[in-house]
C-alpha cells in the first residue's frame, strides 16, 4: 500500500484491459448525440463538399503541389509562404492545448476523423446488423449464408465510403473534377491511385477495425492530454459521493432508507461507451469525453426519477466541492487557459495583419555571375540581373521596374513586365551608369516594382552595383 503525502495527488494504476476483447457500443440517444451527429455531419459537408465548390474559375480549396501554389478561396500561396503553414501548425497546436486545459477532450469527442468515421461506420453497422445484443448475437452464430450476407453488405458500404473519402483527400491536391475525368479516361496518375488506396485503407482500417484502439493504444494526444489537465479542467466525471454505494433496487424504494446511492449499477454507460471504460472507475486516459454516457445516465436518472447529472460534465474540483455552473466558469479564467488564448490570439492576430497587408508580389533579384560588370560600346558601366516576378493575385498585372543608389543609374531597355495572374515571369535586366560615377567595388542600390495601375502595390528590392 503507497502512502499518500499530504497535498500530493495519487493516480490509482488499474490492469490494462484485454485488448482482444471487442467493444460492442450500444446506441444511445440525447443532447450530447444529437451534438455527435450534428458534428459529423458538418464536417463532412465541409470535407467532401468544399473540393466541389468553385471560386475564381477554379477550385476554392486547391494545394496544387505540380504548379507549386496552394488557393484557399481569394489568398494564393507560394513556396515563399512556408511561413504561414508554420504558423497555421503553430496556432491549431494552441488551440488544441487551449480547448484541452479548459474543456478537455472535446476535440476527441466530436470533431476528430477517427471519432467521426468510426461514428459513421458504427451507423451502417447498427442498420445492417442491429444494436449491441444483435451484434454480438450475430458474432458469436456458427457462418450461415444470412451471416455471410450481412457482413458483406456491411464491408462493401464501408469500403465504398472508405474510397470515396480518399479520393475526396486526392482531390484537394489534384482537381477533383480533373481526377474522376482521369478515371474514366484512364489517365489517372500513379502517385493519385496510390494515394487514393492508401488513404481510403488506412479509413476502412482505422474505423471498421481498430476503432478504440487507435484512442487507447496509439493516438499521441491521448498519452500526453493530461499534461494539459488540472482539477479544475471540465472532464466528464461521475458524482461518486451521490452514486456510491450502487445497488440494484425497485423502482419506487428510496435509496437513502436501504443505504444506497443514486447508481443503480445497470452498467448502460460501460455498453455505450466507444472505448469500453467503466466512467465510475473515475477520470481514464481511455475517455475521449463523447459524453454519450452523460445520455444513457440521464435516460436511466429519468427512469427512477431522480434528478439527472450522476454522471456530467464538471471538474474535479466541482464535484468535490460542490461547485456550481458559475463557479466552474469562474475558474476557467485561470493563468494557464489565458496564456494559451493570450498566445493564440497574439500569433493570430499579427499573421491576420500580415496576410491583409501583404503586397500580391514576389520579387527575387539574383545577380548575373559571369561577369561583375562590362563595359558598354559608349562607354558606360553596365551590370546584369536576373528578375523573378511572382503575381500572388489572380487578376494579370503589368508592372514598372525602377532603380534608385547611385547618381544617373537607369534601366538599359525596357522597364515593364506583364505577369499573368497567379504566374511567374522571369526578365533579364541591364542597369548602367557613367563611368566615374561612383569608386570602384560594390554599391548597394535600391529597385522599385510597381503596378502601373495601382502604385500602392510596390515591392522594394536591394541590390549591389559593380564599378571597375
Amino acid at each position: 500500500m503507497v502512502k499518500q503525502s499530504p497535498g500530493k495527488r495519487t493516480i490509482e494504476i488499474k490492469p490494462v484491459p484485454d485488448p482482444n476483447v471487442k467493444v460492442y457500443p450500444r446506441s444511445v440517444s440525447g443532447l450530447f448525440n444529437n451534438w455527435r451527429v450534428a458534428f459529423v455531419w458538418l464536417t463532412q459537408i465541409v470535407f467532401y463538399g468544399l473540393c466541389w465548390l468553385p471560386w475564381n474559375g477554379r477550385q476554392a480549396v486547391l494545394f496544387d503541389l505540380e504548379q507549386r501554389r496552394f488557393y484557399l478561396f481569394d489568398l494564393v500561396l507560394w513556396p515563399q509562404d512556408t511561413i504561414y503553414l508554420t504558423i497555421l501548425l503553430l496556432l491549431s497546436a494552441l488551440a488544441l492545448f487551449l480547448f484541452t486545459a479548459v474543456a478537455g477532450r472535446l476535440w476527441c469527442g466530436y470533431s476528430c476523423p477517427q471519432t467521426v468515421y468510426t461514428e459513421m461506420f458504427l451507423w451502417v453497422e447498427k442498420w445492417i446488423e442491429g444494436d449491441r445484443p444483435q451484434r454480438i448475437k450475430l458474432d458469436a452464430a456458427p457462418n450461415s449464408r444470412d451471416k455471410l450476407l450481412k457482413k458483406s453488405l456491411k464491408h462493401a458500404i464501408w469500403l465504398a465510403i472508405a474510397l470515396w473519402t480518399g479520393i475526396t483527400f486526392v482531390g484537394y491536391f489534384t482537381p477533383i473534377r480533373d481526377l474522376l475525368g482521369g478515371f474514366a479516361s484512364g489517365a489517372t496518375g500513379p502517385w493519385e491511385i496510390f494515394w487514393i488506396l492508401f488513404y481510403g485503407g488506412a479509413t476502412y482500417g482505422m474505423a471498421g477495425f481498430l476503432r478504440e484502439h487507435m484512442c487507447k493504444y496509439i493516438c499521441p494526444y491521448a498519452q500526453f492530454q493530461f499534461v494539459m489537465f488540472d482539477r479544475d479542467t471540465l472532464i466528464v466525471a461521475y458524482d461518486a459521493q451521490r452514486g456510491e454505494a450502487r445497488g440494484s433496487r425497485a423502482k419506487n424504494a428510496d435509496p437513502k432508507a436501504i443505504g444506497l446511492g443514486d447508481c443503480i449499477d445497470c452498467s448502460i454507460c460501460v455498453q455505450v461507451c466507444p472505448t469500453g471504460i467503466d466512467i465510475r472507475d473515475g477520470l481514464q486516459i481511455e475517455c475521449i469525453g463523447c459524453a454519450a454516457c452523460i445520455d444513457a445516465c440521464d435516460q436511466v436518472m429519468d427512469k427512477m426519477n431522480y434528478p439527472r447529472g450522476l454522471i456530467r460534465y464538471s471538474t474535479e474540483n466541482a464535484v468535490e466541492q460542490g461547485f456550481g455552473r458559475q463557479e466552474i466558469i469562474r475558474r476557467t479564467w485561470r493563468l494557464r487557459p489565458m496564456l494559451y488564448l493570450g498566445a493564440f490570439l497574439l500569433i493570430g492576430g499579427v499573421s491576420a495583419w500580415s496576410l491583409a497587408t501583404r503586397a500580391p508580389l514576389k520579387v527575387g533579384i539574383e545577380k548575373e555571375r559571369a561577369a561583375l560588370y562590362r563595359e558598354s560600346d559608349n562607354g558606360d558601366i553596365e551590370n546584369a540581373f536576373r528578375m523573378h516576378l511572382t503575381n500572388a493575385s489572380e487578376q494579370p498585372r503589368n508592372f514598372r521596374i525602377e532603380v534608385s543608389g547611385l547618381p544617373g543609374i537607369a534601366i538599359n531597355g525596357a522597364d515593364r513586365a506583364s505577369v499573368p495572374a497567379a504566374g511567374m515571369q522571369e526578365i533579364a535586366l541591364s542597369v548602367r551608369v557613367e563611368p566615374g560615377s561612383a569608386d570602384a567595388g560594390s554599391h548597394p542600390i535600391s529597385f522599385r516594382i510597381s503596378d502601373v495601375d495601382n502604385p500602392e502595390i510596390h515591392v522594394d528590392q536591394k541590390a549591389s552595383f559593380w564599378m571597375p
